[in-house]
């Protein structure tokens, strides 16, 4: 998700992408110099002495997208605890105005304007992030001015959705009453809106632990189709039914129809041939390189034809969907530890995780108070806390992501000493908890001194 910066972001995207596009078209050779602004129209009308063309996106209007606005709700439990951050999902609407200082220069900007938002009808994540890069040390000039590079922070390319443009039709009495209000002089203009920026709050929520078992029912169909996934830890192991899927065990397919003459497994993009198929039933070791977070999973045949035979395009089963989760091992490090008392503390705990966390993986620590199984009446509900993991600090030099790492340290703040579960959340998919012989939870844990 982003953050409150989003807003600025996308319109500094656009003002970008059209600037490259006029120097791309090379019209300074035809209209002369031409300015690219995100100015209101009022604003442009006291400048026009400098008497040169100009193209201008003003953001006249932000509304809420009514497909997430109940997204993550409710937030707040009966007791008025935050449990959720529900995104902010809004709309952006924009007017893209021409100025020519001859005649003709603002339907040649509008014309080049227009066809730059028709020929992107969306943002891509690499275009964002070239856009907002903050200049680099090592090179003088590109990426943004030193008064906004703060639009460098704001997670735009890392968002759920990807920014979508699109032409938006209004009347010419809703033109007149709009210009009316800017208190300008009307110009040629088009309407777009780009959609959807979504702005989420990192506060801490309150956690619950996760469900250990659920009943799922599945219809089967033929020719060849997924029924479930589950995971065997190991080729001896017993497969078992809501078990936590994880890097290094194996991925078990059921379904009909599965074997074909060449059957293969497409998971996560990675193709893998499976020793031993049947018709409801392969099985394949989780490749290496998955990252935690939801991965998809699809049955790829191929028919034996020609003479010799050779594979040709089959059929594919339906796509199912499972989540990698990360898993905590080893002990969990705690190190700069400060508070006494009954105070709060802060400390920095360190974790090891596999699989690693890739560069743009979204981390956060969650902490459940284990409290004795005999613990004293009005004790209360155990404590619980949620830490977002701070982005990692590019490699320098060269500059650069940090790459994929086992190892994160996360920090902590106004956690009250005692003992605590402890679970990572990586894209949304969360580590394990094992459980004692009572079948409580018990491990992975912490003790904050």
């Amino acid at each position: 998700m982003s953050n409150a910066l989003a807003i600025a972001s996308v319109t500094a995207v656009l003002k970008d992408l059209l600037n490259n596009s006029l120097i791309d078209h090379d019209l300074g050779s035809s209209v002369g110099e031409v300015i690219v602004s995100a100015l209101p129209p009022d604003r442009i009308d006291a400048l026009e002495s400098d008497k040169k063309s100009r193209i201008n996106l003003f953001m006249y209007q932000v509304v809420q997208n009514a497909g997430w606005r109940n997204v993550g709700m409710p937030s707040h439990n009966d007791r008025g605890e935050r449990i959720s951050n529900p995104p902010l999902a809004l709309d952006l609407h924009y007017l893209l105005t021409a100025y020519g200082a001859e005649e003709f220069h603002a339907e040649i900007l509008l014309g080049y304007g227009m066809q730059l938002f028709h020929e992107t009808p969306v943002l891509p994540r690499a275009a964002i992030r070239k856009s907002l890069a903050p200049p680099s040390p090592v090179s003088a000039g590109g990426g943004l001015p030193p008064s906004l590079q703060a639009l460098s922070t704001s997670e735009l390319a890392e968002q759920v959705e990807l920014i979508k443009i699109a032409p938006q039709s209004i009347t010419t009495e809703e033109i007149s009453r709009m210009w009316t209000a800017f208190q300008a002089k009307y110009r040629p203009t088009a309407v777009y809106q780009a959609t959807l920026v979504l702005i989420e709050s990192q506060r801490s929520t309150r956690s619950s632990l996760p469900v250990r078992q659920r009943n799922v029912y599945v219809e089967t169909f033929r020719q060849p189709f997924i029924e479930r996934l589950l995971s065997q830890s190991s080729a001896t192991a017993p497969i078992l039914a809501d078990q936590p899927i994880l890097t290094g065990q194996n991925l078990v397919i059921a379904g009909t129809q599965l074997r074909g003459d060449v059957t293969s497994v497409n998971i996560g993009g990675i193709s893998v041939v499976p020793a031993n198929p049947t018709d409801t039933l392969i099985l394949v070791a989780i490749p290496d390189g998955l990252q935690a977070g939801v991965q998809g999973v699809q049955v790829v045949q191929q028919v034996l034809m020609g003479s010799p035979p050779v594979p040709h395009p089959g059929v594919e089963s339906n796509l199912a969907a499972f989540v990698l989760r990360p898993q905590i091992v080893g002990p969990v490090g705690v190190s700069n530890s400060q508070g006494s008392g009954p105070d709060p503390r802060s400390a920095d705990l360190a974790i090891q995780v596999n699989p690693a966390i890739g560069d743009a993986q979204r981390v956060t620590l969650l902490l459940n108070q284990l409290l004795a199984p005999l613990s004293p009446p009005g004790t209360g509900p155990a404590r619980a806390y949620s830490f977002t993991a701070p982005p990692r600090v590019p490699v320098s030099p060269p500059p650069g992501p940090p790459g994929a790492s086992h190892s994160i340290i996360v920090p902590i703040s106004g956690v009250l000493s005692g003992t605590y579960l402890v679970r990572v959340q990586v894209d949304g998919a969360e580590s394990p908890l094992d459980v004692d012989a009572s079948g409580s939870y018990a491990t992975p844990q912490v003790t904050i001194p």
